[in-house]
């Protein structure tokens, strides 16, 4: 690495990976295969049983309509090992963008197959299920700060993966990585891909008590902050607050992978990176049961039925448009698109929207945000607190909600895992 590439790397940590406790907004999960210790290693057999939120989500009855088939998601994270019993199959041909040795393939922390697996994991061997399995995975591996100490390295991997994933056969990009910083080149990297009718989601990050600084990519107009909540439905002690969220998803308590030996899970009190993932996998089975929608209208349609205790229109700064529901749409029908080509992020037309949302007939050759208003009086669930902070999900008549986290690096800007 030269002197002149560290004074541009970011320092990037992954958002799901937490070694800390979890502060006293958060509470004990009342599920009991919710939360255990972080560094605990799990049996992959129990791995599945700790996907709480997947019966609450209404998993198994939105698979008998969709199984989010058709839909390519592009996973920008730490790599992706295709070789997972649960990922056999799912991942397709991707990018490596880091400048250092090895592909997309060659996962050096196993953060992004845990993302790929929550999201498009068959299950297979007792490993994690996706909430879309049907979708399949387009890896694009980038650097965090660890790997940048150790490897001479691309130190514009962030801009080239965005843009890679804009011009892949993917439909949604998701990316479990923040930086504390913006440069205006990741700014155009995001215009692009808007413009290439993707829908971009990002963690809002982990360090709520720690600064609560925003987190890029989240915190551009173009793309989706993602916040994360415990199962009672209050926003998770680590989850960033403010402007950049625009809505939530579960994740306390998911397994991840424990290193790049992948030889077994370990529990993990969560972050937004698993937010994040579950999120894009919400995504995909809205996406693929009506595939000739846009971006704007799956995006429009997830807001709309989002899980909220405020008035519609108003955004909560801490659960943004509330909690993640993609069965209101599957199985009940609810949700109005709205406009093909207007962002329901910054309420402006939105380049290349007009059929840009139909999947790809082709699939690869192998198996700052707007303005928001202020928090609405809550009302119902929400006794504690009036802030929009604290939310009963009620998903198939069972009251439930979410989580997530991890830690940093050190360079002249940070980036990290959601």
């Amino acid at each position: 690495m030269t002197a002149g590439m560290s004074q541009t790397l970011k320092c990037r940590t992954s958002l799901g990976l937490r070694g800390r406790l979890l502060g006293t907004m958060a509470v004990a999960a009342a599920w009991s295969v919710g939360l255990a210790g972080a560094a605990s290693p799990a049996v992959a057999a129990d791995a599945q049983t700790k996907q709480w939120y997947l019966p609450l989500m209404q998993a198994e009855e939105m698979w008998k309509t969709t199984t989010g088939n058709g839909i390519k998601v592009a996973v920008i994270d730490t790599g992706v090992n295709p070789r997972t019993p649960s990922l056999k199959g799912q991942v397709l041909k991707g990018f490596d963008v880091t400048g250092a040795e090895g592909d997309e393939y060659d996962d050096y922390r196993g953060h992004g197959t845990t993302m790929a697996e929550l999201i498009a994991g068959t299950g297979k061997g007792g490993g994690l299920k996706g909430l879309a399995p049907g979708a399949k995975i387009i890896p694009v591996r980038i650097t965090d700060t660890e790997f940048q100490n150790e490897h001479s390295v691309n130190a514009k991997d962030d801009v080239d993966a965005i843009r890679a994933a804009a011009d892949s056969d993917a439909q949604i990009i998701s990316m479990s990585f923040a930086s504390d910083f913006s440069s205006q080149e990741e700014r155009e990297a995001v215009k692009y891909a808007e413009s290439k009718g993707k829908l971009f989601f990002a963690g809002v990050g982990n360090n709520a008590q720690e600064g609560n600084k925003e987190q890029y990519p989240a915190a551009y107009p173009q793309v989706v902050g993602v916040a994360a909540t415990d199962s009672k439905g209050e926003v998770s002690a680590y989850s960033q607050y403010g402007e950049t969220v625009d809505i939530a998803a579960p994740g306390d308590g998911i397994p991840t992978w424990c290193d790049s030996n992948f030889q077994s899970y370990c529990d993990s009190e969560g972050g937004t990176s698993q937010a994040t993932a579950i999120t894009s996998a919400s995504a995909a089975l809205v996406w693929s049961a009506h595939p000739d929608w846009t971006a704007n209208q799956v995006l429009n349609v997830l807001f709309d039925t989002a899980s909220r205790d405020w008035e519609k229109g108003t955004l909560s700064k801490y659960l943004g448009h509330g909690l993640i529901r993609p069965s209101m749409n599957i199985l009940k029908g609810k949700g109005t698109p709205g406009a093909a080509d207007v962002s329901p992020l910054t309420k402006e037309k939105t380049p290349g929207s007009a059929g840009s949302a139909a999947p790809s007939a082709s699939a690869s050759s192998q198996p700052e945000k707007s303005e928001k208003a202020d928090d609405a009086a809550m009302a119902g669930s929400s006794t504690e607190k009036n802030d929009g902070s604290q939310l009963g999900l009620i998903l198939g008549g069972v009251a439930v909600v979410l989580v997530l986290g991890v830690g940093g690096f050190l360079f002249a800007r940070r980036r990290r895992t959601a």
